[in-house]
C-alpha cells in the first residue's frame, strides 16, 4: 500500500483491491447477505445476537443491570455471532439488521416479534420497557440522552479513526493517528469535566449514558482497547478514572463484559449465555478442561 504522501485518489473510486489491515476480508461496499443462514432461538422472549466488542457489551451489560434489579423478563439467550468469520452477512441477521453490525436482538414477548439494531436503540428499548436506567423527569432524561448520543456520535471517531490507524491499519500514517489522537484526547478531557462536575454522566444516577460510555471509554481509560493508555497519557483523566473504577466494580458490569467474549481469560470468556447459571458452568475454562 502506498504512503498516504504518494497517493493521488481516482475521479471514480472502484472497488478493484483488497483493502488491507486486520478487516480486510469483511470490508466491502454493498450491504445484503451473503449467504443463507437462520438465526438460533432459545427459550427466552429476548434474542440477542452479539459479540464481546464495545458495542456489544453496552447491551449484556444492561441486561444484567436489569436482572440484578430483579427484572426476570429481561433474562435472555447470547448467541455469539463471529464477525471476523461473517455470521453478520448471514440472511437471518440481515433480516434482524440490514446493516450487518452487532449488537442485534429481537423481542419475542409480544404477538409479533420486535427486531431492535443499533446498540444506543437496544439500551433505550429495554430502558423503557423495563422503566429502569432512563430517568422520567424531562430535564434529567434528556441529560441522559444527551451523553448517549454523545457516545453514538463520538466513538466512531475512537474506533473507526483513532483505533484503526493506531492499531489495525496496515500502514502507520502519522497525520491519521495524529488527527484522530487529538480529536480522543479532547474527547476524554469532555468526559473528564464532565465527571469532575457529577457522579455519572447523567448526574447523580447510573443510567444507560454510563452504560453506553464505559466500554469504550472505561476500556480506554484502563489499558484494555487498543493498548494505547500510555500512548494517550490516559491516567491524567483522573475523574473519569474515578468513573471508570466505580462502574467496573457493578458485579454486573463483569457479568456483562463476559457475554459474547472470545478474547482474554479463558474464565472471562462465556461464548453463549442462556440461564445466569452459565457464569459458573460453561465459561471457557470450564469447557475445556479435560477429565478429572
Amino acid at each position: 500500500m502506498s504512503d498516504s504522501s504518494e497517493y493521488t485518489p481516482p475521479k471514480v473510486w472502484g472497488w478493484n483491491k483488497p483493502s488491507g489491515g486486520h478487516f480486510a476480508n469483511i470490508n466491502r461496499p454493498i450491504s445484503g447477505a451473503t449467504h443463507d443462514k437462520e438465526l438460533p432461538v432459545g427459550r427466552h422472549p429476548l434474542q440477542l445476537y452479539s459479540l464481546g466488542t464495545p458495542n456489544g457489551v453496552k447491551v449484556t451489560i444492561m441486561l444484567e443491570e436489569l436482572l440484578a434489579l430483579g427484572h426476570s423478563g429481561a433474562e435472555y439467550d447470547a448467541w455469539l455471532i463471529r464477525i471476523g468469520d461473517g455470521d453478520q452477512f448471514g440472511s437471518g441477521f440481515v433480516a434482524v439488521n440490514p446493516n450487518s453490525k452487532i449488537p442485534a436482538m429481537v423481542d419475542h414477548s409480544g404477538p409479533t416479534p420486535i427486531r431492535i439494531f443499533e446498540s444506543g436503540s437496544i439500551l433505550v428499548y429495554l430502558a423503557e420497557k423495563f422503566g429502569a436506567f432512563l430517568p422520567s423527569e424531562i430535564a434529567e432524561r434528556t441529560e441522559c440522552l444527551s451523553w448517549l448520543f454523545w457516545q453514538v456520535g463520538s466513538a466512531p471517531y475512537l474506533g473507526g479513526g483513532f483505533g484503526h490507524f493506531y492499531a489495525y491499519a496496515p500502514t502507520k500514517i502519522e497525520y491519521a493517528i495524529d488527527r484522530f489522537a487529538m480529536e480522543v484526547k479532547r474527547q476524554l478531557d469532555v468526559l473528564d469535566r464532565r465527571l469532575a462536575e457529577n457522579e455519572f454522566l447523567g448526574g447523580a444516577d447510573y443510567t444507560i449514558a454510563d452504560i453506553a460510555v464505559f466500554p469504550w471509554y472505561a476500556g480506554l481509560a484502563k489499558g484494555w482497547l487498543y493498548g494505547a493508555a500510555e500512548f494517550l497519557s490516559v491516567q491524567d483523566y483522573k475523574n473519569l478514572q474515578r468513573w471508570a473504577d466505580a462502574i467496573l466494580a457493578r458485579p454486573a458490569v463483569k457479568r456483562g463484559r463476559m457475554v459474547n467474549r472470545t478474547s482474554g481469560e479463558p474464565s472471562e470468556q462465556l461464548h453463549e449465555r442462556h440461564d445466569a447459571d452459565d457464569f459458573n458452568t460453561k465459561t471457557q475454562d470450564k469447557l475445556t478442561e479435560g477429565p478429572s
